[in-house]
């Protein structure tokens, strides 16, 4: 046996030792996150064990920590699965999402909470509120904002009545693909996709597909549905769609915007904890006169406060009323936000506190 062939079994066999070690840590891991579940119900909590603050932790934790060879975002999806199942090993966590399977939704699910979860995929939007308000999930993903579209109108709507909060966001980086059974471009007539994805890649279409009839659908999993049923049709989705649905990506990343994100909210019924890097979200609704919003943006100055975003929707109270939706940096407990949130609602003629959080720890 040659020295090359003969080292190549060394190596191997110190993986194959590194892999039983690595299963015997899993394994004591999970009986620990067991015994914190026993010890966690003796103490008379009920429910889900998950706590975000708690995972983001963990994560910026071993970010800081991994030298490599593996990137960051490897490191992160790694301990993501691990808490998932370790937490799946506690209580299972029911997760309600825009569907069907297949969604960006679904994949922002997947991506927050990992894979050892329950799906429940909803219809609509106003239905994934209404779960998590019933108590049948845990926990909901909703998008909030696109950053070449922008913001969805219709998860702000949902807040100025809901009850739930805002318990953590994830970012996810969309790549839309042209999915299709036919074997080339020639042979697509029409393009399925949701309306917001046949938007991010209007360039793309209007240069490649100038001619073939555009159909708005109610998801792009549903896109990806049709397109496996239609030989001559194609589907603008994702590549966890494309393999559910068995489609083929004729061009992939045809997105217009190759930074194009998207960015969702968790929501539940749980208050977060502070992390050191959260975001505040809030509701607020001003006087009808002149500089009333200017008052009210007056103590994130004075505070030293960043505010990183601001979208106004028609309140549900009259017509021409509006309602203010603010990312703030920080949590609610510390003094800064706490003393802004005060004077906020010395001005206001209602304030809601939508939730404090941890921010993303990966933006993509």
């Amino acid at each position: 046996m040659s020295t090359s062939a003969n080292d190549l079994i060394q190596l191997r066999k110190r993986i194959d030792a590194l892999d039983e070690k690595i299963l015997s840590l899993f394994s004591e891991r999970a009986g620990i996150a067991i015994d914190v579940a026993v010890a966690k119900r003796a103490q008379g909590e009920t429910g889900s064990f998950y706590r975000p603050e708690r995972e983001a932790d963990v994560l910026r934790h071993v970010i800081d920590k991994n030298e490599g060879p593996l990137k960051d975002s490897d490191v992160t999806h790694l301990f993501r699965a691990l808490m998932s199942a370790c937490l799946s090993a506690e209580a299972p966590l029911n997760v309600a999402f825009l569907g069907p399977e297949g969604t960006y939704s679904h994949a922002a699910a997947l991506k927050h909470f990992g894979y050892a979860i329950n799906i429940n995929p909803l219809s609509s939007i106003d239905d994934v509120f209404r779960e998590v308000e019933a108590g049948a999930a845990n926990f909901g993903v909703v998008p909030i904002e696109n950053s070449t579209e922008g913001v969805i109108s219709n998860t702000l709507d949902n807040f100025i009545d809901s009850p739930l909060k805002v318990c953590g966001e994830v970012s996810l980086r969309i790549h839309h693909h042209l999915l299709s059974k036919a074997g080339s471009l020639q042979a697509i007539k029409r393009v399925y996709s949701h309306q917001q994805s046949l938007a991010q890649c209007r360039r793309w279409l209007t240069a490649n597909l100038p001619h073939v009839e555009q159909v708005n659908v109610s998801s792009n999993a549903e896109a990806a549905r049709r397109a496996a049923e239609d030989g001559t049709a194609a589907a603008i989705a994702g590549e966890q769609a494309g393999e559910l649905y068995e489609l083929t990506s004729l061009v992939s990343s045809i997105e217009d915007d190759p930074n194009n994100t998207t960015r969702f909210l968790v929501i539940g019924g749980i208050k977060t904890q502070a992390t050191g890097e959260d975001k505040t979200s809030i509701m607020v609704s001003s006087r009808n006169q002149a500089g009333a919003l200017y008052e009210l943006l007056g103590p994130l100055a004075r505070h030293k406060v960043s505010m990183s975003k601001i979208e106004s929707r028609p309140s549900h109270g009259g017509l021409w009323e509006y309602v203010f939706f603010l990312d703030l940096d920080g949590h609610v407990s510390e003094p800064a936000i706490a003393e802004v949130m005060e004077e906020i609602s010395q001005q206001a003629v209602m304030l809601k506190l939508l939730g404090s959080y941890p921010k993303s720890v990966l933006d993509l």
